[in-house]
């Protein structure tokens, strides 16, 4: 189980690196987008799609999402763009408790045990190794980015964006392209968090899980692969010592 909500942590949190750590644009919405990439896998799942399917698409779903929100950053960086992505938070909250017919308003939505090729992914044990296979997989790819050319360019624009600009980088394309990139791996997360729990309500994806998530890659290093995955290991393991140190305590 913890193993499971680890993998997802990682990849949700590797998403917001990308926009965050490497490209320096803060984003504060990054619950909201997992739960854009819940809600379409589930609506996706409820209508038949399978598995292999609804999850790259509930992917690329928020990714269009992400591209509307990172809008702002064009004009607007810092503390301004934090509180722009915050008011996009509390729109796609109020999204989904809203939009009955697609997310299932305030009781929420469930969501059928995911099927891979006929093989049923319905026990924490035969999901995980689907989940470490992303989380390798996305991790790899997000390593392999920074050594390009597009990721030179968040690079380049999270140091210097006015020198990154008069070098021929255009601020408009790469600002939107990571703001898409973080989404994907949000969107990602969000579908195989609703896969595992087969069940979601608006509750789980607010504010304070956006916190979560950039606490992680801050307390981990930002613009580092290797901090995610230390910095979402420390966000997802220490409540759960602590619970179980204070039931012995209690005891």
């Amino acid at each position: 189980y913890l193993a499971c909500l680890l993998g997802i942590h990682i990849i949700a949190a590797t998403g917001l690196n990308i926009i965050t750590g490497y490209t320096g644009l803060i984003s504060l919405g990054h619950a909201a987008f997992m739960g854009v990439g819940c809600y379409v896998a589930a609506w996706l799942a409820n209508k038949g799609v399978p598995f292999w399917l609804s999850l790259p698409v509930a992917g690329a779903v928020t990714a269009l999402v992400g591209i509307v929100v990172g809008i702002p950053s064009l004009r607007i960086k810092g503390l301004y763009l934090g509180v722009a992505t915050l008011a996009a938070q509390f729109v796609l909250g109020f999204v989904f408790r809203e939009w009955e017919s697609f997310t299932g308003g305030v009781r929420g939505a469930n969501i059928p045990p995911a099927d891979l090729f006929g093989f049923a992914l319905n026990t924490d044990t035969r999901l995980y190794y689907v989940i470490l296979a992303l989380v390798v997989l996305l991790l790899a790819g997000a390593r392999n980015l920074f050594r390009t050319r597009v990721g030179r360019a968040f690079i380049a624009i999270r140091d210097r964006d006015i020198s990154a600009e008069v070098l021929g980088i255009s601020l408009f394309h790469y600002k939107l392209l990571a703001f898409a990139i973080g989404s994907f791996y949000a969107g990602i997360a969000g579908g195989l968090f609703g896969y595992f729990f087969r069940a979601v309500t608006p509750e789980v994806f607010g504010f304070t899980q956006s916190i979560f998530y950039l606490a992680a890659i801050i307390v981990g290093g930002l613009g580092s692969i290797l901090g995610t995955i230390l910095g979402a290991a420390f966000m997802t393991m220490i409540p759960e010592i602590l619970r179980t140190v204070l039931t012995v305590v209690e005891q």
